[in-house]
């Protein structure tokens, strides 16, 4: 419930309760977090430092989606490349991270994984058939 706390909300001339901070890098981050593979990628790089033919071989995709998710996640400033030699070494910026996913975990699992059965976002929605089409390999 802390953030809760901090999210201030403010009542409008109508009645309306709206937040009076801007939500939108929050909305930003957790839409940046809402990819599957780039999930996979952040546990990875939670365990250490890791190369793309590391992540490439760990979730059995092309070089190059690897490398766009991973510049994905750098954009946004969540990982970090490290040059050494001719490659290029990943980890996480933040320690706050590890911090984040720990408490969606949590969340799920108080939850029963009840996410799961979001209409817009659940496994059942048309995102989800694809993310469990491409996990059954049907």
């Amino acid at each position: 419930m802390r953030y809760h706390r901090r999210m201030a909300m403010t009542t409008d001339d109508c009645g309306s309760v709206r937040p009076s901070t801007n939500l939108s890098p929050a909305a930003a981050l957790f839409h940046g977090l809402a990819d599957p593979t780039r999930l996979a990628i952040l546990q990875r790089l939670a365990d250490g430092e890791a190369r793309v033919v590391d992540l490439t071989g760990l979730l059995s995709m092309a070089q190059s989606t690897v490398s766009a998710h991973l510049a994905c996640l750098r954009d946004c400033g969540l990982v970090v490349g490290r040059p050494e030699g001719r490659q290029m070494f990943y980890s996480l910026t933040r320690p706050e991270l590890l911090d984040l996913l720990a408490s969606a975990e949590t969340l799920l699992a108080a939850t029963g994984n009840a996410v799961a059965l979001c209409p817009n976002y659940g496994t059942r929605s048309r995102t989800g058939a694809t993310i469990d089409a491409e996990e059954t390999g049907r």
